[in-house]
């Protein structure tokens, strides 16, 4: 029997611009309002009771920092993969191939960059548009198994600013 799954979908954080600065796209990090914002939107999380077993991150340093804040802000400190997937350019079926081989758990979080987010979130509830997330941004898709082939459903979809207000509440 398929097991159900929790996945939440996550944008990086803020981080520091293209240019001369950071030629390699792959290196760039985020920035320290990227990082005091994120960490606010993860308290957030928090009050919206958000528990992840695992977390699986594109290998880019922008999102991997974002994995390793949204870790430390959650409840048991989950483990964190990284899944090339979820690095630019790759099809919403070729990160669920990877996720379904390498996912242990039922409440998954995967950190990466758009488009590829929103296109992998409008396959998951089969959607006809890529759903446009802001950096920073979460979803919770509730799908019947990682390999299922029926929608998900989206659970609910969260801006930054909304999951920082929830901080401070």
């Amino acid at each position: 029997m398929a097991t159900p799954a929790e996945i939440y979908l996550v944008r990086h954080a803020i981080a520091a611009q293209r240019g001369e600065e950071w030629p390699d796209d792959d290196k760039r990090p985020l920035t320290a309002r990227g990082v005091a914002r994120f960490k606010e939107s993860v308290n957030g999380l928090s009050r919206l009771d958000v528990v992840v077993d695992e977390i699986f991150t594109s290998p880019l340093v922008r999102a991997k920092q974002t994995a390793e804040l949204l870790a430390a802000g959650l409840p048991g400190k989950p483990s964190i993969k990284v899944l090339d997937a979820l690095s630019p350019g790759h099809a919403p079926g070729s990160v669920l191939a990877q996720l379904a081989k390498a996912a242990r758990r039922r409440r998954i979080a995967l950190v990466g960059h758009e488009p590829g987010l929103g296109e992998l979130a409008a396959h998951l509830i089969g959607a006809g548009r890529a759903l446009p997330f802001k950096k920073g941004g979460v979803c919770r898709i509730d799908v019947e198994s990682l390999t299922s082939r029926r929608a998900g459903a989206l659970s609910w979809f969260v801006t930054p600013k909304v999951l920082r207000g929830l901080s401070k509440k």
